[in-house]
Formats: C-alpha cells, structure tokens, sequence
C-alpha cells in the first residue's frame, strides 16, 4: 500500500519509538567507520580448502568479526584472494609456509587450534564459549577433511549438527559459523 506522496505504508514511518527507520547505507556509515587492524586474537586457517572460491567468502566473514586469515603462500591461492576480495580495504591476510609446522608454532606461543569437523569427541558449536585467547580455527579439505599430521594439534574440535542427509555444509558457511560464535557476536 502507497501513501500518497511518500513511500509505501510502513517504510521510513516513525516506529514506537518516535524515530524513523535509517536506511541500510546509513547504518554501515555510522556504525563501519573504518576497517579493523590486525588483532591477532582470530584467525581462520584455510590451509585445506581445494575451492578457492570460498577464501573470498571468507574474507568477508573475516572483516565482518575481526579476524584475520592464514594461507599457504601459492600462486593459486595468491590468484584467488585477488579474484575473491570485494572489499573496498585490505583484508588482514598472513601467510605461511608448511601448515602443520606454523600452527605448531603458534601453538608454542600460546593460541588455541579448533578444528571445524565431525569427530567422536567434537563440541557442538551451541557449546562453544567466546575466544579469550589467539584462536586458530582450521579448515579441512571439503571430501577428505583435516589431514591427519594436523589432528595431533587440535586443542579442540567444533562440530556443527544438522538435520538434513548431507554430511557437511560449505566450508566458508561452516567457517562463518564458528567465527561469530568465537567472536561473541551469536
């Protein structure tokens, strides 16, 4: 329905509050000033991912609750961060060499290494509690899954249940999920 001369009912009218709905671009403005520095609290380590696709989506999932991204530093994933970054900033990437010698050595130094997969002994992601530490959320191979050099350095695994017949989501929909939880922002 139409007022005459203004929007249609309900859109930009004055709520019970007395103020009048911002629009979407406003809202961004106020409240995204600028883009996060690197706070190396959160970190997801796409070490596994064979579709490059999903580092994009991870990107943005990173922007979006302040984490940062490890790589491998390869042409292919050099390309495809490139190709998949739509934000307007630089993102927080780091890069590293053999995955499974520089989570050890974050490890050494003190961060916690979550891997996102199914396993007998997984916490439900409803139980996972917000990170208080450096969190280093490992992603698998989307059909084989972490490799097994890597499990031995897992201090915790996060399982996301589901109810349908398929046995995971989408890597960077899984990843994004963890990371708003370990973020404190679900």
């Amino acid at each position: 329905m139409t007022r005459p001369g203004g929007p249609p009912a309900g859109f930009g009218a004055p709520s019970a509050r007395g103020s009048h709905k911002k629009r979407t671009v406003d809202l961004r403005d106020e409240r995204r000033t600028r883009a996060h520095s690197c706070w190396d609290h959160l970190v997801v380590a796409p070490f596994f991912v064979s579709y490059e696709v999903n580092l994009g989506t991870l990107l943005r999932t990173c922007d979006a609750v302040g984490a940062c991204m490890v790589v491998p530093h390869t042409p292919a994933v050099r390309a495809a961060l490139k190709k998949g970054n739509t934000l307007r900033i630089r993102s927080c990437v780091h890069w590293a060499g053999r995955p499974a010698t520089w989570l050890a050595k974050q490890q050494a130094q003190g961060a916690r290494i979550i891997g996102v997969e199914l396993a007998d002994d997984a916490i439900r992601l409803a139980d996972v509690e917000m990170a208080r530490q450096k969190t280093i959320v490992v992603l698998g191979h989307e059909h084989e899954g972490i490799p097994d050099d890597v499990w031995p350095l897992l201090d915790d695994v996060v399982e996301i249940p589901m109810l349908g017949v398929g046995q995971s989501l989408n890597v960077a929909v899984a990843a994004s999920l963890v990371l708003y939880k370990l973020a404190g922002l679900s």
